[in-house]
């Protein structure tokens, strides 16, 4: 038996790829509930009792753990949440000029994992206070696309709600059908990511721009931005774009200095190994060397130490080492701000 013959006869690795778009409520709900548990890591002797099928499979669900993105409650997600949650309540009794919440950096430093993290735990409390309630929304998270139109945008709302959006539905319907759902399913966050790709020089631009503020004063919710570069985007520059810089408090991001909680994020992501030769405690040593190999990326960081915990259970050596962690290629942005940042600090 093969690893793919043995994962397709495998239910959890089969719908291990399914629904799992945020943008989607199926796949918000899935994240919302949390990932599923960890593989328990097998005793040597129960190892070796294992058969070839069991042994593959086994791996598949260690390989399928690895591959998942931990959201790491850094001081910046924790910053996110408390600002996000604050401005929900201000924002609870108001009728109009509701604030917003504008989370910006650069690519990898925890955007998309901070404003998630304020979703899930606005989810979880409104789930709370309304038990056996099924008819909610609570978060809505859609993604701006590239060369996004305001048509777009609207149908990436109604996508999410699982609105029937047809090529001859016009603007009106499709933005009247999301604020009676939004309004009737009480929505209360709404999260916007991708916000960059929102160019205020063109008119497409200034329209999509016109729809999400339309949308913020007909839905009654906190609207979450992030985006790379806002803080200096034409987004917040022009006499349009007045009203988003009035209302919308900036939580900017940047890449982690060496320090106690690089140390501390260096510690968690390694508690999450399953290896049976890994040494706990191996990559705290190395996290000098991983701050500057990564540019203090957490999105870096993570990818490097999952993409190195992935190879070796391929090749069957069952530790993550220094070699392992510099053989796995790391996105562009990472690699030019690493030496860059290695200079500026005093690591």
């Amino acid at each position: 038996m093969t690893r793919s013959e043995a994962a397709a006869q495998h239910p959890t690795l089969q719908d291990a790829d399914t629904n799992r778009q945020l943008t989607t409520l199926d796949g918000w709900r899935r994240f919302v509930d949390g990932p599923p548990a960890a593989p328990v890591l097998l005793a040597p002797d129960d190892l070796k009792r294992l058969s070839l099928a069991d042994r593959i499979l086994y791996d598949e669900d260690r390989l399928d753990h690895h591959a998942r993105m931990f959201t790491v409650a850094t001081s910046f997600v924790e910053r996110t949440v408390i600002c996000g949650r604050r401005l929900v309540l201000l924002n609870r009794h108001a009728i109009s000029a509701r604030r917003g919440l504008m989370v910006c950096g650069l690519p990898g430093t925890g955007k998309t994992s901070a404003i998630s993290k304020l979703g899930r735990s606005h989810e979880l409390l409104d789930w709370a206070r309304h038990p056996n309630v099924s008819d909610r929304i609570p978060v809505l998270y859609i993604t701006v696309p590239p060369a996004a139109t305001a048509r777009m945008v609207a149908a990436e709302f109604g996508r999410f709600l699982g609105l029937p959006v047809r090529h001859r539905s016009n603007m009106t319907d499709i933005i009247e059908a999301v604020v009676g759902v939004c309004t009737d399913t009480r929505t209360g966050l709404v999260l916007v990511d991708e916000v960059h790709n929102i160019s205020q020089v063109t008119r497409a631009g200034a329209e999509v721009s016109d729809t999400l503020k339309y949308f913020s004063e007909r839905i009654p919710a906190t609207f979450v931005y992030a985006g790379i570069g806002l803080e200096t985007s034409e987004l917040l520059a022009d006499t349009r774009s007045a009203q988003i810089a009035g209302r919308f408090t900036l939580v900017p991001t940047r890449p982690f200095p060496y320090g106690d909680e690089w140390k501390g994020l260096v510690t968690t992501l390694e508690k999450t190994l399953l290896l049976h030769d890994h040494a706990q405690g191996s990559l705290v040593k190395l996290d000098r060397h991983l701050h500057r190999r990564t540019g203090g990326m957490i999105g870096a960081l993570s990818h490097a130490i999952r993409g190195a915990a992935i190879d070796a259970i391929l090749n069957c050596t069952e530790r993550v080492t220094k070699a392992g962690i510099d053989s796995i290629p790391l996105d562009h942005a990472a690699e030019v701000s690493a030496p860059l940042h290695a200079k500026a600090s005093p690591c």
